[in-house]
Parts: structure tokens; sequence; C-alpha cells
């Protein structure tokens, strides 16, 4: 391309002018040592002996140098020239008079030319050349060296190229996908739409959790339409200099223009599309807002015949946008892109698993039912896993435990096999492990309990129950929650009821079931005594899960203590329900938590056939026990 063929002429021109430049300068340095004079260079104290002497015939003194011939030899045409450094000595010219030795100064050298190009001329353009080159690397980015700072660096995908993404490419998203399909109808036939006055969606907005696929879906809206696919991050076009921003997307948007029809996507676009108003009342960072009004501008600016460059932007943070980016005409849709439901993760695991070789037993099924929440990437992450543990364990195809064993790694972290825990604390955490699992078994809505183990794994558990959901749960009643609550209680019941002591390992269920029965009150308005009323503020940060300082509402002190109460009351009732649950089944207690001392895992159907004998006291059966303040 002609672009090609400038780019290469100037990197070639520029080339040859540093080779010419490092020329001369090395010829400068080396060419006294090259054409000069190899003159002996000796001692002052042997000069000064010489010429008391009568040796010395001549003598030339200059500022760094004094160089003198000596008188011929026998049989010598001409004297030796030496020289010798000179030192202050006032009585030199006299000496040299009274031996009757000639003497004069050294004139200064000639000013010519050649002289003057290299002590004004090259300094000066070596300078430059190499401000550039390193300008090229640091800051430009591209070939055009500090030139191209101003331009985009988004990356250009054209049709053909390899890594092609499609439609098929793409699982767990179909509401997405059916929405984006008609942008790709768009791009191939626009005068279908154009032809009945309908306006191109000029901007579409994946919004979504972190790993859900937002970005492959980009890439696979370009890869069925056919067309130039610009990539870019929004962090990108934020230097260091002010204005390089806004001439980045400028820059960006012309090369588009160029190209359609296409598509633009600028990935985390929160990056510089944040609120205004987020900076206080004078504004805030000048430079990204610069690029944001920058950016707003050229989404307003397509004509007619421009409108078949679609923008598509990704973002897990959409409360953040400013509102003039999220108006029609600019973003006219904003595409939500959610975790996967249960069918969705089966063909995403099925989209993955034609990478690796799975054995005959593998059902994907299975593993789906156990992962719900799972983001896209999290199920790669999860096919990974399971082929590295095969490979680890030398198989020649993937096993269902191998991915059994990808679950927990990921769910509960690594195995600690080297953390040893002395006989009374494996005790503990048996017991411990055995009251989850016992009061787990019999509460509402709760998952299936799948695992006990008292190995340690991840940072700090000790030991885990592991509970998975037999199918997806969007909504959660009154009843399940206690019941959470309750389960989550039942390590620290079972060891008020074996040993009469609680340890410190029931740490981080007392704060879940804290923050539960909290979001009851204050969030879920499921208190009799406050009402159906909300006293948390809403979460900020849905997506990434982020909460604010304070969340709670600027409530009275009465109103305060009554929340504290009626949390307090709903901890406590679920915390009697486990107490009475372990001590009905006392004996079930023991001979689980005895044998997993033994075995130290337990699953499987052994584990579902104790479980199954676990009874529920008669006078909990029929309802919940009320709140204690109700």
């Amino acid at each position: 391309m002609p672009i090609k063929n400038d780019n290469n002429r100037s990197r070639l021109l520029s080339r040859i002018f540093l080779y010419l430049t490092g020329g001369l300068l090395v010829l400068n340095l080396v060419s006294p040592l090259l054409f000069g004079q190899n003159i002996q260079r000796v001692p002052y104290s042997m000069f000064i002996h010489q010429v008391d002497e009568n040796q010395v015939a001549q003598v030339s003194m200059g500022q760094n140098q004094i160089r003198y011939q000596l008188k011929p030899q026998d049989g010598e045409e001409n004297g030796q020239v030496l020289s010798t450094t000179p030192i202050f000595d006032m009585e030199l010219p006299k000496r040299l008079e009274d031996h009757g030795v000639t003497f004069a100064a050294v004139p200064p050298p000639r000013n010519t030319w050649f002289n003057n190009i290299l002590s004004w001329v090259i300094p000066p353009l070596i300078f430059v050349g190499v401000w550039q080159f390193f300008a090229r690397r640091g800051l430009g980015g591209g070939q055009q060296g500090v030139l191209s700072i101003g331009k985009s660096k988004a990356k250009v995908y054209v049709e053909g190229e390899a890594g092609k993404v499609t439609f098929d490419d793409v699982a767990g998203v179909d509401e997405a996908k059916v929405e984006l399909e008609e942008i790709v109808e768009c791009l191939k036939e626009p005068q279908r739409y154009t032809q009945l006055g309908a306006k191109i969606p000029k901007g579409v907005l994946l919004v979504g959790p972190p790993g859900t696929g937002k970005t492959l879906l980009a890439k696979a809206v370009a890869g069925e339409a056919g067309v130039p696919f610009f990539s870019i991050s929004g962090s990108e076009f934020v230097e260091m200099f002010v204005g390089v921003g806004s001439s980045r997307v400028r820059d960006l948007f012309d090369q588009a223009k160029k190209q359609a029809p296409c598509i633009v996507f600028i990935d985390e676009l929160d990056a510089i599309g944040k609120s205004r108003a987020s900076n206080g009342f004078y504004g805030g960072n000048d430079e990204r807002e610069q690029t944001l009004n920058q950016l707003l501008t050229e989404m307003d600016g397509f004509s007619a015949g421009d409108n078949t460059v679609i923008v598509l932007a990704a973002t897990n943070r959409p409360e953040t946008l400013d509102p003039a980016l999220l108006r029609p005409g600019r973003f006219d849709r904003q595409v939500l892109v959610d975790r996967p439901d249960l069918a969705g993760r089966e063909r995403i695991l099925q989209i993955h698993a034609k990478e690796v070789s799975l054995a005959d037993e593998v059902d994907l099924r299975v593993i789906a039912t156990r992962t719900p929440g799972f983001a896209g990437a999290d199920l790669a992450n999860l096919v990974n896993e399971a082929a590295l543990l095969a490979a680890r364990n030398k198989r020649t195809a993937v096993a269902q435990e191998d991915f059994s064993e990808a679950i927990e790694r990921v769910v509960a972290g690594l195995e600690k096999k080297s953390r040893v825990l002395n006989d009374k604390e494996k005790k503990i955490v048996a017991y411990h492990e055995v009251g989850h699992a016992l009061v787990g078994a019999l509460m509402p809505g709760s998952g299936k309990v799948e695992k006990i183990s008292i190995v340690p794994r991840g940072m700090a558990a000790l030991g885990y129950t592991l509970q998975l959901p037999t199918e997806d749960r969007f909504l959660k009643d009154e009843l399940e929650l206690r019941g959470e609550i309750a389960t989550l209680l039942g390590g620290r019941a079972a060891e008020e009821i074996v040993f009469g002591n609680i340890t410190t390992g029931a740490a981080n269920d007392l704060q879940r079931a804290t923050d539960v029965a909290e979001r009851m009150v204050t969030t879920y308005g499921m208190s009799k005594v406050l009402g159906p009323l909300a006293y948390e503020q809403s979460q900020q940060n849905a997506f990434l899960g982020g909460q604010m300082p304070n969340p709670r509402r600027a409530v009275s002190e009465t109103t305060a203590k009554a929340i504290d109460e009626e949390v307090k009351g709903i901890v406590e009732t679920a915390h009697r329900r486990a107490l009475e649950i372990l001590n009905l089944n006392r004996d079930l207690l023991e001979a689980l938590s005895q044998k997993l001392l033994e075995v130290e895992v337990m699953e499987g159907a052994s584990l579902q056939e104790l479980l199954a004998q676990v009874k529920n006291p008669p006078e909990l059966t029929q309802a919940e026990v009320p709140l204690v303040h109700a």
C-alpha cells in the first residue's frame, strides 16, 4: 500500500541520516590518531636536561603540549621530534635564550568550514535524532515517531484474517445475540432500513459483569458482518500530554469513516466516559473531560453517509457513565450481557470442551448444574484447569473427577496438604463441618451437600462443606434466608454441644450470617417491627459487587437500636434452631464425625445415605419460629 511504502522510505532516510552523522562524529574523533604524527612524549625534567646539554634545536610551545626537535646526531639528516607536558615555568624562555634555542608559540587551529559543521551543525542533529529515536518507542508507539503521539492506537481487524469470531463461538447470551444480529443486518443491508425511514443505531453499549463475553460479542458482530473492526481500550486515549486524548478520538473516527462500513469498539468505556458531575461542581480531570467531549462530538457528527459507522462499547460500570453518552442518538441501545443460566453454561462448556480430549463418562450437564453463577470466562478457566489436572495425573483424556476437582479449586481454593493439624484441631474441624452438613440437609431451598472435607484449602479454610444448588435460583423467601443463617451457624453449634466451648473457626460464618440478617431487616423489609422499609441505600456498583462505605441511610438512634435488635433476634433464632437439630441428631453427629476423621473426605452415595437419616425437630416442621421482638 502507498502508506506502507512512505513509512519504509521515511524509515530508510532516517537510518541513513543516523549512519552519516555517526560516521562523521567517529571520523572527527579518530582523525588525529590516524593522520597525526607518532611523537614520543618525555618527562619535563628530561626536556630541561636536554636544553641544558645543548641538545635542543628548536621548540614550539602550545597550551597543552611542548613539541621540540633535537639537533641531528652523526648520520642523521633531521633531529628527533619529542614532546612533553608543560608546567608553569617563568624561567623557561630565558633558559632557551641562554642555550641558543629557537622557540615560538603554536598558532591556534584554523577555523575551517568542516570544523564549523562538526561543532555547530552535527551536535544539534545528533540530539534531534536521538530524541526522535526514543520518542518513537516511548511516546508515539507508532511508525511516525513523536508525530504519532496524537494518532489512534486502535487495532484494525479486516475480513479474512485468521481467528475470525462468529456468533457460533458465543453461547449463553442468546438475548444479547438477538439484539446484535440486527446490527449485523444494518451493516450488511443498510438500504433495507433507510428506505423505510429508519435510522441505523449509532452506538450500542454492552453492559454486564466481567467475563461474560462482551468483547467476544463485539468481535462476533464484526466477524458476521465482514467489515473492518477497530478495537481500542478507553485507557489508551489518555496520555500524560494535554490534548492527546481528543486528538486520538478524532484520528480514530477519521480512519473509521474512510473504511465505512465498519465497527468501532471501545472496551472499558468508563475509563473516559465517567460522569462529569462526579468530579465536583467545578469539574475535575480536564484532559479526560476533553476526551469525553470529543467523543460526544464525533458521535453526533456523522452525516447521512456515515451511518454505517457503528460504535460498540463495553463496560461493567454503567452507573458511572456520563448521561450525555447514554442519551438517544449516541448509544441508542444498552444490551445486558449477564451470567448464563443452566442451559447457557452447558453450551459454553460444549464450545470450550471441543479443544480438549474428554473421557466418555464426562457429563457436561452435571458440570453446568454444579457451576451456578459462573461466567463464560470462569467456565473456560474451569475446562482448562480440568485439562491441566488430567495432564498432571498422566491421563490421556479429561475425566469427570478432574472437573470435580477443578470446581473445588475454583470455589474453595487449592488443597494445603502441607498444613498439618494436630489431633485436637482436626477433631474440632470435623465436628464443625459435620454440623454444617446436618443442619444444611434440612434447610428449605438450600443446596445439596455434595462433599465434606477436613483437608485445608485456600488461605484460611481448615475444612469445608460443599453445597451446590440443584437449579438456578433468582429469588429467596424469608424461610430460606433463615435456613441459610442456621446452616452457617451449624458449625459453631456443633462445637458448643460436643466440646462445651467455641473456637475462632466460626469467624467467617458469623460474619456472613450477620450480613444476611442485616440485609433481611434493612434491605428486604423482612421485619414485623420495622415494617416494609428499606434502611440501606441501593448498591452503586452491582456488576463489580462494590459497596458504599456507609450503605445505611441516616436513621434515628431509636431506629438504629431497633435494627440491631432485629438482626440479633434473627441470628439468635437461627442459632437455637441449629442447636435443636444437632441435639436431636447427636448420634448421627458423632457417627459422621468419627468417620470423617478416618477418611478425611466424604462424598457420593455413602454421604447422601447418612444425611437422609437426619431428623427434623417436630416443633419446627410447621412454620418458622417467629421473631423475638415481633
